[in-house]
């Protein structure tokens, strides 16, 4: 009797397996946004390989309604959450989601809301490239319904090979190595393959330079500017070469102008060269914005 039931188990396990098969699209999901994913785990100790299956699984490769309207690459809903949402059918009808302006958004959220979360204080106390662990951990504490989710997981881990990205320690270690500085105020954020702090009242480039250990002459030249330029409280600085696009989540979409904004500040938010944004556009530098403007980013 005990053979039967083994076999079919087997049988069971091994049909799981099979259902899982090696696509294009996760391929690309992967490669797009794997480089977040080992930033997220230098920063927060959440596995990369664990961010990337639960991005993959609960986002259907960043083709789900929530991840196309609401940015949301993890499923994750409102629970006090007092940002921008998105109200869609799930365990119950119309349920609250959080929305975000980025896909990193989601992935930096994801990554604070299993570190702050009391039912998953237990993870990390796993050694991160033990992504078993954590996927029957997350299954245990309640992360998703579906009692195969954790087989789900460490299926897409291993089909995919995301395991090798648990290992990674080069991933700009400079940056990651300042970011955990005690004597740093600004927290690196990391956009576009870019790293990127928000100004805070006060700030000059010298002082940023100063702390982030960057000269501040480069850091200014990365950002279009002076060196001797005023700072805005809440402006975007970048830290290292700006691209001459968005990042790939924004092929098809285009950028509509709203009031009070400038070239400038479009070219800052999205971490695109200024003269790039012109050229992509066909715009001269001396055209005047106008409300409603579309904008293409790639």
């Amino acid at each position: 009797m005990r053979k039967i039931f083994f076999f079919i188990a087997l049988c069971l396990t091994l049909g799981v397996h099979a259902q899982m098969r090696w696509t294009q699209a996760y391929q690309q999901y992967i490669n797009q946004y794997k480089d977040i994913a080992i930033e997220q785990m230098l920063r927060w100790k959440v596995p990369a390989s664990i961010t990337l299956a639960q991005g993959l699984l609960e986002s259907g490769a960043g083709n789900s309604s929530l991840a196309k309207k609401g940015n949301n690459h993890f499923g994750i809903k409102c629970h006090g959450w007092t940002g921008a949402t998105i109200y869609q059918d799930d365990d119950m009808r119309n349920e609250c989601f959080r929305a975000y302006s980025s896909a990193f958004d989601s992935f930096e959220d994801h990554s604070r809301f299993l570190a702050t979360g009391k039912r998953y204080q237990s993870l990390f106390k796993l050694k991160v490239t033990d992504y078993k662990g954590w996927a029957r951990g997350l299954k245990a504490a309640g992360y998703a319904t579906s009692p195969t989710y954790a087989d789900r997981l460490i299926d897409i881990i291993q089909l995919y090979k995301l395991y090798q990205y648990d290992r990674e320690k080069s991933f700009d270690k400079f940056m990651i190595e300042h970011s955990k500085s005690p004597k740093l105020l600004h927290p690196i954020k990391i956009y576009n393959k870019n790293y990127y702090i928000l100004v805070r009242k006060g700030d000059t480039f010298k002082s940023i330079g100063e702390e982030i250990g960057v000269s501040y002459k480069k850091i200014a030249k990365y950002n279009e500017r002076d060196k001797d330029d005023v700072l805005t409280e809440g402006e975007v600085i970048w830290l290292k070469k700006k691209q001459k696009k968005a990042a790939k989540e924004y092929k098809d979409r285009k950028h509509y102008v709203r009031r009070g904004e400038s070239m400038y500040f479009i070219a800052q938010k999205y971490g695109i060269r200024l003269k790039s944004l012109y050229k992509m556009n066909h715009l001269s530098p001396d055209y005047e914005l106008r409300v409603g403007d579309e904008l293409r980013l790639r």
